[in-house]
């Protein structure tokens, strides 16, 4: 479930199918919806899988969060999902995190040198 972490900052625990359709859904509707669009933590630690699916949900995502000129970060990914992205080339375009704490802090860093 995607939680304010502040006024900026959106935080998402993800999970493994079914959940994390439903749940990249519901975020591309609120970023869409929104007038002000957050910055996105996208916590993946416990999502073990991915699918071709949730990879066109995620780029749709990067694309209207960036376009918003905001970051989304992909933290805690687990070894057999990053294999996935590297595999397709995604590690390149995607932006990662450890943790979520550190996410949050890359996020609120970016934010502070344009401010």
């Amino acid at each position: 479930m995607a939680v304010d972490w502040s006024e900026h900052i959106m935080i998402a625990n993800l999970a493994d199918e079914p959940a994390l359709s439903d749940e990249l859904e519901l975020i591309c509707e609120r970023i869409c919806k929104g007038a002000d669009t957050p910055n996105a933590v996208l916590d993946f630690h416990e999502v073990s899988y991915i699918n071709s699916s949730n990879i066109a949900q995620l780029l749709k995502l990067r694309n209207d969060i960036e376009g918003a000129g905001r970051q989304m970060i992909l933290c805690g990914v687990q070894d057999d999902v990053m294999s996935v992205l590297v595999v397709t080339g995604l590690n390149a375009v995607f932006q990662f995190a450890p943790d979520t704490l550190t996410a949050i802090a890359s996020v609120q860093i970016e934010d502070s040198t344009e401010n």
